[in-house]
């Protein structure tokens, strides 16, 4: 099978998206998470003790998708809920040892996933690109964290 011919940059670009969030999915894949669940095992080590509500925020989902997701991921023992002192209604979401471990190499086979897409340049040809994608980005619209 050929490959599709690209003729546009924004092709191409779509094309380099599509290489790195392949990566991205074949390392979850290969640890048997899903997206969501990789994505919220990362959230939880960078924001220890988040509660489902601020987890649903981030994630755009409802809290009884959160609820069921972390459900999951506790039977798996990769993380864990824990009242809020004063509180008990309000849990707090833990990744464990294991959940951090799980994840951890995400961020190394990432950046390994750039560089090799990134390897036929070199670096003043990278500098380059890097020069004028950040120009283009520059003039969009910016990603909200709500």
């Amino acid at each position: 099978m050929d490959a599709p011919r690209l003729t546009t940059s924004l092709e191409l670009v779509r094309w380099i998206g599509w290489a790195q969030r392949r990566a991205g999915e074949d390392w979850i894949r290969a640890r048997e998470l899903s997206h969501e669940q990789a994505f919220v095992l990362g959230y939880l080590t960078r924001q220890p003790g988040a509660i489902q509500r601020d987890i649903a925020r981030m994630t755009r989902t409802s809290a009884a998708s959160v609820s069921s997701l972390l459900q999951g991921l506790e039977r798996r023992g990769l993380v864990e809920r824990r009242s809020e002192p004063g509180n008990e209604r309000v849990k707090q979401v833990f990744a464990t040892p294991a959940g951090q471990e799980l994840i951890a190499g995400f961020d190394t086979a990432m950046a390994a996933a750039d560089e090799t897409i990134l390897a036929p340049l070199d670096e003043q040809e990278r500098a380059t690109l890097h020069t004028l994608l950040a120009k283009i980005t520059a003039e969009l619209p910016q990603p909200t964290r709500d």
